[in-house]
């Protein structure tokens, strides 16, 4: 069995981790933020504990439930009906139905009955191959005209990719479209999962079991540089030391990973320098007063610059209150940015207070900011044949981020896949011999 370390305590590298363990490998798992958990991770909002970065669960989320499962916690996972909704033309108009689009006033009769011929077939959808090397906006605009794209598409994909919103794969949008489409408890009616106590609950349980197998969660604990010698790991260096390692899995975000890894061959090098990652400020209220009734909106308003919110406490009860995500996605030199928290926070209740106007400044409990420069990979035509293998020329060295989900977008579900993934090739890699003392 190896001694393996795993860089990033996210949902991919405790599922690693937690599956390393089971198979009797000693793992280590090196963070090198105060807690566990990545962008999965929990702060504390004047009482109550909420993610920093939204999550949910949908049907199709086969190995989250598998993994709930073998952590003995199956029964937190609970399921409710929710529903979307599109603030556009300054009004609020329910989404996602097909009696929804049919009443929709702000695109033709025949737009809406090719988007939603569109939606239906990319929901029954199996392969993706197809489309792999399409942009998403030729591929929409295909099926459901120029009005559907530009009124509905296009702002959503400048303001979550801007100046890469032509260059989006078809693949990912589909997947998306796909995910949510088939969460469903009936044809008329949405139903998300979340986990009782929010993915802390899954956090907790993944390092509670790697801990009673005998494995460490290190937290303030970053990876500063892999260690390599004669093309075969040999451990990680931190700020309190060398780490040894028969095999490591790092699941840092790839533009970080060849400062980390300079061993790596240059072609490797640059494949992974080559992958664009967007950063995100993601806004979080907690209200005395709901925004809407509805757990995604999505905004199309040339004015408001942001996508849309999440009304979070839709799907997961928070007591009574109201918890709201607001997401900026952007580029890493926009100026926004580089905006306080104070200034980002202003500009993203009063977008609130347009959606529901009976919204005033004491309507807010508390308010919050998290921010990742490297949060959302963007995944252009044909990104398949540009992401590196997660096994590197390095002997026991795996890499993966968010980026080798693809088609899939990020998510806990397929961080869970990936990790299990990396921990079963664990099984082929050629350990180093060990040392024999002579006598």
């Amino acid at each position: 069995m190896a001694h393996v370390v795993i860089i990033g305590s996210g949902a991919m590298g405790l599922s690693a981790a937690f599956h390393a363990a089971k198979a009797g490998h000693t793992v280590e798992v090196l963070e090198v933020a105060p807690e566990p958990g990545g962008m999965a991770a929990h702060f504390d909002m004047a009482g109550l504990s909420i993610e920093r970065f939204y999550h949910f669960v949908c049907k199709s989320d086969a190995p989250t439930m598998a993994l709930l499962e073998e952590l003995g916690i199956g029964d937190q996972l609970k399921w409710r009906t929710t529903s979307m909704g599109i603030f556009t033309g300054n009004r609020m108009h329910d989404w996602g139905t097909p009696f929804a689009l049919l009443k929709f006033p702000e695109i033709s009769l025949l737009s809406r009955l090719r988007y939603g011929l569109f939606a239906f077939l990319s929901v029954r959808r199996e392969r993706w191959d197809a489309i792999e090397t399409e942009a998403a906006h030729t591929w929409i605009t295909r099926w459901c005209g120029t009005e559907v794209f530009e009124r509905l598409w296009k702002p959503l994909f400048a303001l979550k990719f801007y100046q890469y919103a032509d260059n989006v794969s078809a693949a990912w949008i589909w997947t998306r479209i796909k995910r949510i489409g088939r969460s469903r408890k009936s044809f008329m009616e949405e139903e998300l999962g979340y986990i009782e106590g929010g993915s802390q609950t899954l956090v907790n349980a993944l390092c509670s079991s790697i801990v009673k197998s005998g494995g460490k969660v290190r937290t303030r604990c970053g990876a500063q540089k892999v260690i390599v010698e004669d093309g075969q790991v040999k451990g990680v260096m931190t700020p309190e030391g060398f780490v040894r390692a028969d095999a490591v899995i790092c699941t840092v975000p790839t533009p970080l990973v060849t400062a980390m890894i300079p061993d790596l061959p240059e072609d490797w090098k640059a494949r992974y320098e080559s992958i664009v990652n967007m950063g995100i400020c993601c806004l979080v209220f907690k209200l005395k007063r709901s925004v809407s009734p509805h757990f995604w909106v999505n905004i199309s308003e040339p004015d408001i610059s942001t996508p849309g919110i999440i009304e979070f406490s839709q799907l997961r009860p928070v007591g009574g209150d109201t918890v709201v995500y607001v997401p900026y996605y952007m580029p890493n030199d926009n100026i926004k940015f580089t905006w306080t928290d104070e200034e980002l926070l202003n500009e993203s209740f009063g977008y609130l207070q347009r959606l529901n106007p009976q919204l005033t400044r004491e309507d807010i409990i508390a308010q919050h900011v998290a921010r990742l420069r490297h949060a959302q990979p963007v995944c252009e035509p044909g990104f398949a044949a540009k992401i590196p293998p997660i096994q590197t020329p390095i002997r026991g060295l795996q890499v993966a981020d968010t980026c080798f989900y693809y088609p899939e977008d990020r998510g806990i579900s397929e961080s869970v896949r990936i990790g299990r993934q990396m921990a079963k090739h664990l099984s082929t890699v050629e350990l180093p011999l060990p040392d024999v003392k002579r006598v």
